[in-house]
Parts: structure tokens; sequence; C-alpha cells
């Protein structure tokens, strides 16, 4: 029988992905129809509103937190640490494939070619491999202590890549544009366009919280099952009592 417990815990996720939904199509709606399209890329530029918002969060905020939620890991040895830290990774890379994928989308009318191995996109590209590693790693390690232990030094390796990635546009000669919003000074944004990509920003984000939240939640039930399926105790034979002759 479920509990209460249970079922407000499936509505509050539902809620939050139902809100986080909506949002994200309030922006798409905002982006496409209202926002007006950049002098120079046209309508091409459209694609930085999900593209910016999804690199900002899935390295930045996803790839930061398994940082975060590592070191206090190792330091702690908390398992809800390691479950933050999975469910953030898992969330993080989802995000990076979709910036995997705008940018060629986006970089194909503007520069003409789907993909050069410049120093933004080719960090780029290794950050995914690396994070995506760290899933594959979790999937392959049984004993739950070193799975917690190896993900967590990986995890931390792999998020020193992200300063690097956010100043390759400024070390290194790159078809990839300048920071337009992370950057010091003023966003380099009209405001119409700064107000959409506040709203992406704002929705993205509730969606990453979202996704991480009921993926931690998957990650506690899948925890909980595995320890009462390791301490089920042995069945009892069933004796049966011969009969006395």
């Amino acid at each position: 029988m479920t509990t209460p417990a249970a079922r407000e815990d499936r509505r509050s996720i539902d809620w939050l992905l139902t809100i986080a939904v909506l949002a994200v199509a309030a922006t798409f709606i905002r982006a496409i129809y209202f926002t007006p399209a950049e002098a120079r890329q046209g309508l091409a530029q459209k694609i930085f509103y999900v593209h910016a918002p999804s690199a900002f969060i899935g390295l930045y905020v996803a790839f930061g937190l398994v940082a975060v939620a590592g070191v206090l890991y190792l330091w702690l040895r908390d398992e809800r640490l390691d479950r933050i830290a999975a469910s953030s990774a898992e969330v993080g890379v989802v995000y990076m494939t979709v910036v995997l994928i705008t940018g060629p989308m986006w970089g194909k009318p503007i520069w003409g070619t789907w993909w050069t191995w410049d120093a933004r996109l080719t960090l780029t590209l290794f950050i995914w491999f690396v994070f995506l590693g760290y899933l594959i790693l979790r999937g392959a390690i049984e004993d739950h202590g070193t799975r917690a232990r190896y993900s967590a030094v990986l995890g931390v390796l792999g998020a020193l890549l992200v300063p690097f990635i956010h100043l390759s546009v400024y070390l290194f000669r790159t078809l990839h544009p300048m920071p337009i919003v992370l950057k010091p000074g003023r966003p380099s944004l009209p405001n119409s366009m700064l107000a959409t990509f506040a709203l992406a920003f704002v929705s993205f984000s509730l969606l990453f919280v979202a996704l991480l939240r009921a993926r931690y939640r998957l990650a506690e039930r899948a925890d909980a099952l595995a320890a009462e399926e390791e301490y089920e105790p042995s069945p009892v034979p069933n004796l049966r009592a011969e009969p006395i002759r």
C-alpha cells in the first residue's frame, strides 16, 4: 500500500517538473515570437537562449556541485553527498549534451562549419567525455564505498576543467565568441534580449532543480532497496516433524 508520505512525495515532484516544463515552454515562446532577431546573425541567434543557459548550468552549476559534493564526501563519508554528486553529474551530462547539439546548429549558419577543433569546443567535448566516464565508472564498480571514493576523485578532477573552458576564449584564438553575459561589466545585450536570457536562465535552472531532485530520490530508493537485499535474512528451511515410531 502506498503511504501518504510517498503520495505527497510523488505529487511534489510532478508539480515541480510541471512548473519547470511550463517555464521552459514560456521561454521558447518569448524567444521565438517576442524577442527581436540579432542584426547580423538573424534567426540563428535565437539558439543562444537554449545554448547559453544549458552551458552555464551544466558547467558551473551541475559539474561544480559534483566537485563540491565529492570533496565533502571524501571528508565526511556521508552517502547523501555521494547521491547528490551522482545525480548532479547525470543531469549535467544531459545539459552538456544539449550544448553539444545546439552549438553546431548555431555555428553552421554563422561560421560555415558544424565543428572546428578550437580550444573552447574541444575542451567542452572533453569534459563531456570525462563526466560520461564518471557515470560509466559508477556503473562498473559494485562496492558502494569504492565507487563513491573513485567517483568523488574523478568528479573533482573533471570540474577543474571548467575555469579553463571559461578562459579559453581569452587564452587562445578561437571561433567561439567572447562572453557577452558572464563577464566583467554590463552584459552586451539589448534589454529585450537580456530579459529573454534571464527568463531562460531561471527556467532552465528550475528544470535542473526538478531533475536533480527526482534523480536524487530515485538514487535514494535504489540504495534503500540494495540495503534491504543485502541484509535480508536467509530463509529458514521448512522442517517437518517426523512421526514417532
